[in-house]
């Protein structure tokens, strides 16, 4: 094996990187759907022949951990022996796909000559696959009503385009131009990928390549080991729960237990619930992406992914359990996995309050409107994940109406977006005073968001954390919980959490997002942070008294 001057890797390492960055630009020029090129609700990543992962952009971070179990997942259905050059194959089981049936994996090998060098898989997110309920299926008690199901099927064989399963795609959705143009985005960005992999070959020559892959695994590997073994070493376990599971009212309890000793990262939903009847079950690739998410943040964070950087990770959920679903379970509504994200968190801060931040707002709160645009006559749905506080910290507060931190550079939809797209009109959208857990430093503040409806439609709110408050570190305050009130000042009103609406032009929504969690006690805030939050309107002069204990000028 050829050993490389770490000068040399790492230039290796930059152009397979930068092939990952231009594949994700090709994919956000060329799509349709603004979940995708505004959202950035995508994955994208550069794998070796063993389906190693070696390079990836950025872009949601649980679908570029979910990628790795999927093209493993893929490859194994199709057989290797039976992919070749210019192929591209569809995959949307969402138990070997690691997500629910919109989210669409495409993947392909790469080939120089003869040789299988690689693959590229691409994740996003489709607006319309045939499910029973148009955008967002809130509840589904089997797979078959979410959509239609690819288990690893080539869209492209050879470079052909495969007819017959693009016209049965085009054929069962609501919005087939939409999600026609998506698919060609996600083909033109694996085809932008090719070329570049297969230049950095040309370039560098075979040898230098795999030996520059090896030594960037092997070194993601050794630093994430030796950043596991800085950590305080120990066994933690957090409780909390989901609002319902969508066909109940009924809580839904989760449990995890984090283990860092022995090298080991061990996260085990033991004593969890059972898998549920309703929608929020987790495939368990999806489940294996959020621990990997979790791991990376605390022992690599600035460092670029690959197999290495995952290497201690181990993952267990019995299957057949809310964080492991086996066919039919249903899986559309993967919120589970967001306040997941936090519960491990909420484990870990036990054993570590310093190095971690409080909860951030405990969920996000995800909404939608679904129609027909009276200027196009066209379907539309358009969907926005509302921003929330970030929690505080051992040393600084929480970022205020944020993206939810397991949404790494996800963004919210634009206003003028939304506006022009559906029937909705943003009345109000602006940071609540208060919302975020009071600290020595605070969490960040949530946001208060009223919606007008000037067009006939349904409104799907997705949120599963509205009825318990997020958690707060160090004697910090809690926040209150994420809230939505549906027609509100109406004999209508009433407080939702996921639940689909039928509206009607002059109906309203408004959403109050939940701040983070405060860290340290409140009391032990400096004064001049206090008075500058009540000047900014973050905090309330009789918040700034009674909870703070601080006097303001007159």
């Amino acid at each position: 094996m050829t050993t490389l001057d770490g000068a040399r890797v790492e230039v290796v390492r930059s152009y397979l990187l930068s092939a990952a960055e231009e594949m994700r630009a090709t994919l956000i020029r060329t799509s349709f759907n603004p979940v995708i090129y505004e959202v950035h609700d995508f994955g994208l990543s550069l794998y070796d022949a063993q389906m190693r992962p070696v390079a990836e952009a950025t872009g949601l971070t649980s679908f570029l951990g979910a990628n790795d179990f999927s093209l493993r997942k893929g490859v194994e259905y199709v057989g290797v022996e039976n992919l070749h050059p210019g192929d591209v194959v569809l995959l949307n089981y969402p138990y070997w796909n690691a997500a629910h049936a919109s989210d669409a994996t495409l993947f392909a090998p790469v080939f120089d000559g003869a040789d299988l060098i690689g693959f590229l898989c691409i994740r996003a997110h489709w607006m319309d696959l045939g499910a029973k309920d148009p955008g967002y299926v809130l509840d589904s008690t089997d797979m078959h009503q979410e959509g239609l199901i690819f288990p690893g099927t080539k869209v492209v064989s050879r470079g052909e385009p495969v007819r017959d399963i693009l016209e049965l795609l085009r054929f069962n959705s609501r919005m087939p131009d939409a999600i026609m143009g998506d698919l060609n985005a996600q083909i033109s960005a694996i085809r932008t990928g090719e070329r570049r992999l297969l230049e950095i070959y040309a370039k560098f020559g075979r040898p230098t390549v795999l030996a520059a892959i090896e030594q960037i695994i092997a070194d993601g590997e050794a630093r994430t080991r030796a950043a596991l073994a800085a950590l305080p070493q120990g066994s933690w376990t957090a409780e909390d729960y989901l609002d319902d599971d969508g066909i109940s009212d009924e809580p839904v309890k989760m449990r995890v237990t984090v283990t860092i000793a022995d090298g080991k990262f061990l996260v085990d939903f033991a004593g969890s619930s059972p898998a549920v009847r309703g929608p929020i079950n987790m495939p368990f690739g999806a489940t294996e992406a959020i621990c990997k998410v979790i791991l990376k943040s605390l022992t690599s964070p600035d460092e670029p992914s690959n197999a290495g950087t995952v290497a201690p990770l181990e993952v267990r959920a019995e299957p057949g359990t809310l964080f492991h679903a086996v066919y039919p379970q249903p899986t559309f509504t993967l919120w589970t996995g967001i306040v997941a994200f936090e519960l491990i968190l909420k484990a870990l801060a036990q054993g570590m309050p310093s190095l971690l931040p409080a909860s951030s707002g405990g969920d996000v709160p995800g909404f939608m409107m679904v129609g027909v645009h009276p200027d196009t006559g066209a379907m539309f749905a358009v969907s926005n994940n509302d921003f929330v506080g970030w929690g505080g910290t051992a040393d600084h507060d929480g970022n205020d109406a944020a993206t939810h931190v397991s949404g790494s550079t996800g963004r919210g939809t634009p206003i003028e977006v939304m506006e022009a797209r559906t029937g909705m009109f943003m009345e109000r959208v602006e940071m609540r005073t208060d919302s975020g857990g009071a600290g020595k430093f605070r969490g960040g503040t949530g946001v208060r968001r009223d919606i007008r409806f000037v067009t006939p439609g349904e409104f799907l709110m997705v949120i599963k954390k509205t009825k318990t408050q997020p958690w707060a570190l160090d004697g910090g305050l809690r926040p209150d919980p994420n809230t939505i009130v549906a027609f509100p000042g109406t004999d209508r009103e009433e407080r939702i959490s996921t639940k689909r609406l039928t509206v009607v032009p002059g109906d309203r929504v408004t959403l109050l997002t939940a701040g983070g969690g405060g860290h340290g006690l409140p009391a032990e805030r400096d004064p001049s942070a206090v008075r500058r939050d009540v000047a900014e309107g973050y905090v309330s002069p009789a918040a700034a008294r009674v909870v703070y204990g601080v006097e303001l000028d007159d």
